[in-house]
C-alpha cells in the first residue's frame, strides 16, 4: 500500500520516529481518556441525555480551557517544544490520577468537570506543540505526506484507545470503579509519551534559541502583542486566514453531527436504559470514522499532487455535504454507519490540507500562535455547535431538517472557499532550512 510505503520513507527520519511515537501514545491516552469522560457523563445509567446536557457538558469542558489557547501558542513560540510535549505529558499523568480519585470518591459533578477541565487545558500545549514542531522534523517537499501520515495516525490512534476503553468498560461491572480504572490506564499512556518525547534533543523542535524566553511573566507579558502580530501576520497573506476559516465552518457541521451521533447511539438505535448497548454503538461509529480518517490519510498524498491541496479542501466540502443527506436521511444504522466514514474522510482530509496550507504560508516564528488560534477556533466551533444543537434538536437525534441544513453547510464552505482560493490562492514561505533537520 502506497501510504505504508510513504509511512516507512518518513520513518526513516528519526526524529520524525520520535515525534511520530510521542503523538500517538499521547493521541491513545487521551481516546481512553474522552471515552471515560464520555462514560461518566453521557452513559451513566442514573442519568438521562438530551442534546441541551450533552451541550452544557461541552461548553463546561471546551470553551472555558479554549482561553489557554493563545497563551499555548505565545510561549510555543518561546519555550522549547520538546520540554513542553515531556513535562505537559507528565503532568497530565499527575492529573489523571487526581481525576480518578474524585470519581471514586463520587465528588459532584462541578468537581469532576474542574479535574478534566485541567486535563484537557494542559493537552492544549501538546496537540499545539505537536504540529508546530512537524516542519521541523521532515523537510518541506514531504510535508502533505507528515500532514497526512502524522495528525491522521494520531486521531486513528485516539479511535484505537476509545475502543479499547469501551471494550474495558463492556467487560467490567458499571460504577465509579471502572470508570476511575480506564482512568488510570490513560495516565499510565500519557507516562510512556513523556518517555518518547524526552529522546529527542532539547532544541530539535524549536524555537530557535534566540527565541527562547527563560521566565514565564515575560513570555506572558507579550500574548496580546504576541496574538495581534501573529493575527496580522495571518491576514496579511489571507491564503491561511481563508483556509481557517474553512475548517472552522467544517468544524461546526461536525460538532452538530457528534452532537446528533450520540443522541441517535444513547436514545434512537438502543433502548435509553440500557447504557452499555448504546456505549458499544458509540464505540463502533468512532471506529468507522476512524477507518475515515485513514483513508483521507490514503488519499490525500496521492490526489493533492493532482488536484492541488486548495481543490481537495473544496472537494471535502462538497463530498461531505452529497454523503450526508444521501447516507444520513435513513437514520437507521448502517446507513449512518457509512455516513460516519464518509464523515472521518472528508473531515480528516480537509484538515490535512488545511494544516498544510497553514505550515506552508506562515513563518515559522509565527506558527505556535497561529496553531493556537486554530485549536481555539476549533473548540469554539464545536461549542458553538453544540450549543445550536441544544435548541434545535429532539431527545433521540432524529432531525432531517438539522441534517439538511448541516449538508447545506458543507456545501456553502465548499463555495466560498474556492472563490477566495482564486482570489488569493496559496504561496509557500521560505520554511526552516533543511539543514536544521535531522535526516538520518
Amino acid at each position: 500500500m502506497a501510504l505504508l510505503r510513504d509511512l516507512g520513507a518518513l520513518l526513516r527520519l528519526r526524529d520524525f520516529r520520535r515525534l511520530f511515537g510521542t503523538r500517538l501514545t499521547s493521541q491513545l491516552s487521551d481516546g481512553v481518556f474522552q471515552v471515560a469522560l464520555a462514560g461518566h457523563v453521557f452513559f451513566s445509567p442514573e442519568k438521562q441525555t438530551s442534546a441541551a446536557d450533552i451541550a452544557a457538558a461541552f461548553a463546561v469542558l471546551l470553551l472555558p480551557y479554549s482561553l489557554v489557547g493563545p497563551f499555548t501558542g505565545v510561549l510555543l513560540d518561546r519555550w522549547r517544544r520538546r520540554q513542553v510535549l515531556v513535562r505537559c505529558n507528565l503532568l497530565r499523568a499527575v492529573l489523571v490520577a487526581v481525576t480518578a480519585a474524585l470519581v471514586l470518591a463520587e465528588v459532584p459533578d462541578p468537581v469532576f468537570y474542574t479535574s478534566c477541565l485541567l486535563v484537557l487545558s494542559v493537552n492544549r500545549f501538546v496537540l499545539a506543540g505537536l504540529s508546530a514542531s512537524l516542519p521541523r522534523v521532515v523537510p518541506e517537499e514531504r510535508l502533505v505526506l507528515a500532514n497526512a501520515v502524522s495528525p491522521t495516525a494520531g486521531t486513528v490512534a485516539a479511535s484505537a484507545g476509545a475502543l479499547a476503553a469501551v471494550l474495558v468498560h463492556l467487560f467490567l461491572d458499571e460504577g465509579p470503579g471502572a470508570t476511575a480504572l480506564v482512568i488510570l490506564i490513560s495516565g499510565a499512556l500519557y507516562l510512556s509519551s513523556a518517555a518518547v518525547a524526552a529522546t529527542m534533543p532539547v532544541d530539535l523542535l524549536g524555537p530557535d534559541p534566540d527565541r527562547v524566553v527563560p521566565h514565564v511573566r515575560e513570555a506572558v507579558a507579550g500574548v496580546a502583542r504576541g496574538l495581534r502580530e501573529g493575527a496580522a501576520h495571518v491576514w496579511q497573506r489571507r491564503a491561511p486566514a481563508h483556509a481557517l476559516a474553512a475548517i472552522t465552518a467544517m468544524r461546526f457541521c461536525f460538532g452538530v453531527l457528534t452532537v446528533m451521533t450520540l443522541l441517535l447511539c444513547r436514545n434512537l438505535f438502543n433502548d435509553p436504559a440500557d447504557t452499555d448497548a448504546g456505549l458499544a454503538t458509540l464505540g463502533l461509529t468512532v471506529g468507522v470514522t476512524a477507518a475515515g480518517f485513514f483513508a483521507a490519510a490514503v488519499l490525500t498524498p496521492v490526489v493533492t499532487p493532482r488536484l492541488g491541496v486548495p481543490r481537495w479542501i473544496v472537494l471535502c466540502a462538497l463530498t461531505g455535504a452529497v454523503g450526508q443527506v444521501a447516507l444520513g436521511l435513513p437514520f437507521r444504522l448502517g446507513p449512518m454507519l457509512a455516513a460516519g466514514f464518509l464523515l472521518g474522510l472528508v473531515s480528516q482530509g480537509a484538515k490535512i490540507g488545511v494544516d498544510t496550507v497553514v505550515q506552508t504560508t506562515v513563518d515559522d516564528a509565527f506558527r505556535g500562535r497561529v496553531f493556537s488560534v486554530y485549536d481555539v477556533l476549533f473548540n469554539v466551533a464545536f461549542v458553538g455547535a453544540a450549543a445550536a444543537s441544544a435548541l434545535v434538536l429532539p431527545s433521540d437525534g432524529k432531525s432531517p431538517a438539522v441534517l439538511a441544513a448541516v449538508a447545506a453547510g458543507y456545501a456553502v464552505t465548499g463555495a466560498a472557499y474556492a472563490l477566495a482560493v482564486r482570489r488569493h490562492p496559496p504561496r509557500p514561505l521560505p520554511q526552516v532550512d533543511s539543514s536544521g533537520i535531522s535526516s538520518n
